[in-house]
């Protein structure tokens, strides 16, 4: 009865909450030991594993599991939390400082290692989509940096070096194998881009065709798009797939140009089944270059092969490109995806610090992933810091110890991102005047940057509301509450503002 409510209830929470908070703070809990409490009605008494997820989960989470356990049961179900007992770690799972130096971000695949199953919450639609195969799915995939290509760990690694390395790879597709939608981490930010992906890898050449994928830098494109070419590849290893970055087709280009051996050119791109190109806002500016590329662009199409680009705004946003190439750009499904969320964030530190054989204490994983907001390029940086200084220093991770290992990071966080600097960035973005921030003007064109730069200013800076309201024209803290509300839940409705406000997060930061 105990087991099969709090079952039941998990169940119930899986489809009620993000798939990713789901996985990230419910899933791993113990099951609840409900008791009947007679006419009071039920308690369940949940043991957590650590003060941190226990003060979270009482915050964030506590009234809705009571709410769904008391419909479920129908009667009132109390929750009471409080502390599981301190187990051992095994071996494996030591301080950072027993973790040898040649393991680590520098020696190991720094894709996401699978920690648990994953609750597959909209796991249906992507299979949906998929006809005859089962989807190489897993509900955690997230970005990991774009770059690093880091081959598995060897029995006999050399010393923490910072130098990624490639591994060997499928020359003739240049596909990184690592880089699969198995290893990638999935969420909100990355959910429309990755279905999408997924519908291509089982259907190359039907729907969606071009596929063009946009977001800032480290979000996750690369290795979405390297998981389509290895998914396609493992169903039909006979395909004909390339991916390659934009500036390698300008190069193949020139060098045809200058030979005059077109025919070549046309030989290697025009036959493919599938063309994986990143970064085209590269072709800016290339006219040859574009023509080229129309010119493979219309004879994959023709021969219902498959396109997927990358770039990072969508296909109007592109300067000095002709309308014509991003008309077809623009003719497929052009999805974003968007820098992760907190829990996310949080969610990516846990898992990658597990796959390094380190226990990252939540409330640390927090305090990271708060400082840390642009991408999990410098997510991983950060953890690479800190996993570092706790290896190096014999000491083990706590926020303390965190703040100090990122105390550049922060400093310069501090020192560059001010109010004044804010108002002018977002006034600059918005072609308006900063005086614009400070005055009672309140034209749309002027009051929704003005909102804007409140919500950056609280999200960015350690001012108070009634600070932050003083500094934009003595205005009410109440005001400043609305705004950072108001825009905070437009943030996750609205991929073009999300896109605009992680623009001006990126160049605050520099």
């Amino acid at each position: 009865m105990s087991f099969d409510l709090w079952q039941r209830g998990c169940e119930r929470l899986a489809t009620e909450l993000p798939e990713q908070q789901f996985a990230t703070w419910i899933r791993p809990l113990p099951p609840a030991d409900i008791t009947d409490a007679g006419d009071a009605g039920a308690v369940a008494s949940l043991r957590v594993p650590n003060r941190f997820k226990l003060d979270w989960i009482r915050s964030q989470y506590s009234a809705r599991i009571e709410t769904v356990l008391s419909e479920l049961a129908g009667k009132p179900v109390r929750l009471e939390l409080s502390l599981a007992p301190r187990e051992p770690l095994p071996a494996a799972y030591g301080s950072a400082t027993r973790s040898p130096m040649g393991a680590g971000l520098n020696g190991s695949p720094t894709f996401v290692a699978r920690a648990q199953q994953p609750v597959r919450a909209g796991h249906f639609l992507a299979t949906a989509m998929l006809p005859q195969r089962e989807p190489v799915l897993a509900g955690d995939v997230h970005e990991v940096s774009e770059e690093h290509f880091a081959p598995p760990p060897r029995p006999a690694a050399p010393a923490f070096t910072g130098v990624a390395s490639l591994p060997p790879a499928a020359n003739r597709h240049r596909l990184n194998t690592a880089l699969t939608f198995d290893s990638l981490v999935a969420g909100r930010a990355n959910q429309m881009a990755r279905t999408a992906a997924l519908h291509v890898a089982g259907a190359p050449g039907q729907m969606y065709n071009p596929l063009f994928i946009y977001g800032g830098v480290g979000l996750g494109k690369t290795h979405l798009v390297h998981a389509v070419g290895n998914a396609l590849l493992a169903d039909n290893p006979n395909a004909r797939v390339l991916y390659l970055h934009a500036e390698q087709f300008i190069s193949d280009v020139v060098k045809n140009y200058q030979r005059k051996t077109f025919d070549e050119l046309k030989a290697k791109y025009h036959q493919l089944d599938l063309l994986l190109i990143d970064d085209v806002q590269f072709f800016a500016g290339k006219e040859r270059t574009q023509e080229e590329f129309f010119n493979a662009f219309e004879a994959l199409l023709a021969k219902r092969a498959h396109i997927i680009m990358t770039s990072d705004t969508y296909p109007k946003g592109l300067v000095d490109i002709d309308e014509r190439l991003t008309s077809r750009f623009d003719s497929g499904l052009t999805v974003a995806i968007e820098p992760p969320e907190l829990e996310m964030r949080v969610a990516i530190l846990l898992t990658k610090s597990r796959a390094e054989g380190t226990v990252m204490p939540e409330d640390v994983a927090f305090f990271v992933a708060k400082n840390v907001r642009a991408n999990v390029r410098e997510l991983e940086g950060a953890l690479r810091k800190v996993l570092a200084y706790a290896k190096f220093s014999h000491k083990d991770i706590s926020i303390n110890l965190a703040r100090e290992a990122l105390k550049d990071l922060l400093s310069i966080q501090n020192r560059q991102i001010s109010v004044e600097n804010i108002q002018k960035t977002v006034a600059d973005f918005y072609k308006i005047k900063i005086a614009d921030m400070y005055s009672k003007k309140r034209p749309a064109s002027i009051a929704r940057p003005r909102q804007i730069a409140m919500y950056l200013a609280k999200e960015l800076t350690q001012k108070s509301l009634p600070e932050i309201g003083e500094l934009f024209g003595g205005r009410d803290h109440t005001t400043v509450l609305h705004a950072v509300r108001k825009i905070g839940g437009e943030r996750h409705k609205n991929t073009e503002l999300n896109q605009q406000l992680h623009v001006l997060e990126q160049t605050l930061k520099g």
